[in-house]
């Protein structure tokens, strides 16, 4: 008779390098959260997919398995952390055109000023600001995934430059109030800083 050795099959056995269904969703998010952490802490250039994995408790192997280079751990991990701000679209489609660049203003400086949300920004941005490649992941989630969708909305033949005026307006005030935190703008109240961006976006959404 001719016996099963322990690991080749029979209950409990296991394909080598991958876990079992069950448990590849929280090795994956653990993984992206460990990404995360890397990427904010020692920037794009100094993480390494050995360093993620050790951080998140895994094997190298299942880093790559999951999503193959570090390139790519960086564009999950920075869809993920974007996320919330994919919604920005809805925000435009909330009410009329006349007052979108106040909703916008709101919203993206309602995100950075939430320090749950605002950590991975800040990863992101820091990260893409040092690393090309790194920016180059950046410009192409944004570009697709946000300044097209917000284009979309916009009645004008240039609606994709409005867009992106819009949000380089949005971006660069929030890399001097968050990143290099230049004064007075890194103190003072967010309401005087919407009152006075909103307009500017405005203007570049809908101005003649």
């Amino acid at each position: 008779m001719t016996g099963i050795t322990p690991g080749e099959g029979g209950v409990g056995s296991r394909r080598r390098g991958r876990p079992p269904r069950t448990e590849s969703a929280d090795t994956r998010d653990r993984i992206l959260s460990a990404a995360r952490e890397e990427f904010s802490e020692r920037g794009y250039e100094k993480t390494s997919v050995r360093g993620i994995a050790k951080a998140a408790g895994v094997d190298s192997a299942l880093v790559h398995h999951y999503f193959g280079t570090k390139e790519q751990v960086f564009e999950a991990s920075v869809e993920v952390a974007f996320a919330p701000a994919f919604k920005v679209r809805d925000v435009v489609l909330q009410g009329p055109l006349d007052d979108v660049g106040e909703r916008m203003t709101r919203f993206i400086f309602g995100l950075w000023e939430n320090p749950v949300s605002r950590k991975p920004l800040l990863a992101i941005v820091r990260s893409a600001v040092n690393t090309e490649a790194a920016a180059a992941v950046f410009r192409r989630l944004v570009s697709a995934q946000l300044m097209r969708r917000i284009a979309g909305e916009i009645d004008a033949p240039d609606a994709e430059l409005r867009a992106e005026l819009a949000a380089a307006q949005l971006v660069g005030v929030a890399m001097m109030r968050y990143v290099i935190k230049i004064e007075p703008i890194a103190s003072v109240d967010v309401e005087q800083i919407i009152a006075r961006v909103a307009p500017v976006v405005q203007g570049h959404l809908t101005g003649r």
